[in-house]
């Protein structure tokens, strides 16, 4: 039995266990990857709660926490119930609906600050043809995290496919015996589709929180194009003026543009205790929060 669990036990122990400790280290170091780490105990944890860009990082990641996920898994679920109803051309809306998953993260970020450019872009070009004044979009900081959000959306096929795969495999027998009570078609979505589909919804809702709270390539790649490049320095992260400054963006910007390791360690470290606690939260009252949905006791 010891034989068998040792793959797992080297696997975890290398790539989990070993790196989680050695942040824990570095968090109590001042480290510039340059030079040896020097022991400054609980100095990095001491700014941290002193760190006015820290507040700014979390509300930014609180927002697509709280309002990206919610809106991405009810995009998703809603798609995935109109294919499956769909009675001709079902293969031909899956695979529209799944492709803009495939796309890389970084060419579908610069697709989108092509397509959302306030001045040329064909977004705005047709809002004008029909009077509409088109905003900013990723230029402006009340428009920066939606539009980021409507990226997100647009990429959410992988989401689309698994609640469809959960959706047709919900017992007709259910659907019609909520028939014969008299159930129309949101009942039936309501009472039968949403607690038979309740395992799913829950796999979906907390992949997705973790996802959100490790937002970091699309607000990398935005931030820095627009802003003149990845070289154009560290004060690029976050343009416009911090809305797309996500957690994970200032742990990159503190690490990686201005080698405070020790500190980027600090907040990587917060980052995963935070992430596990949500998801214990959200699996743990997963259950109630079904059953306050769909009325069952």
């Amino acid at each position: 039995m010891v034989g068998f669990m040792a793959p797992w036990a080297i696997g975890f122990t290398v790539f989990f266990g070993y790196p989680l400790l050695a942040n824990v280290y570095l968090s109590l170091t001042r480290y510039d990857l340059l030079s040896s780490a020097t022991f400054v105990g609980l100095d990095n944890w001491a700014f941290l709660l002193r760190d006015s860009a820290l507040l700014t990082g979390v509300q930014n990641s609180a927002w697509m926490l709280l309002i990206g996920v919610p809106i991405k898994l009810a995009f998703a679920f809603s798609v995935a119930v109109l294919v499956s109803r769909a009675k001709r051309a079902g293969g031909l809306f899956r695979t529209v609906f799944y492709l803009p998953h495939l796309m890389p993260l970084v060419a579908a970020a610069l697709g989108f600050v092509v397509l959302l450019n306030p001045a040329a872009g064909p977004v705005n070009t047709l809002l004008g043809h029909v009077g509409v004044d088109g905003p900013l979009w990723f230029n402006d900081p009340a428009w920066a995290k939606p539009s980021l959000l409507l990226l997100d959306t647009w990429m959410v096929g992988n989401l689309m496919v698994i609640f469809l795969a959960a959706v047709l495999d919900v017992p007709q027998q259910l659907y019609e015996a909520a028939e014969l009570d008299g159930a129309g078609r949101l009942r039936k979505l309501w009472h039968v589709t949403l607690p038979s589909v309740r395992p799913v919804l829950v796999f979906a809702a907390v992949t997705s929180a973790i996802d959100a709270l490790q937002y970091f390539t699309q607000a990398y790649v935005v931030a820095t194009s627009l802003a003149g490049g990845a070289t154009s320095g560290a004060e690029s992260l976050g343009y416009p003026d911090d809305s797309t400054m996500f957690f994970p963006v200032l742990l990159y910007k503190q690490g990686f543009r201005y080698f405070n390791m020790g500190y980027a360690s600090a907040l990587a470290l917060l980052l995963f205790v935070v992430s596990f606690a949500i998801a214990f939260l959200m699996l743990r009252r997963s259950a109630r929060w079904m059953s306050d949905l769909t009325g069952e006791r």
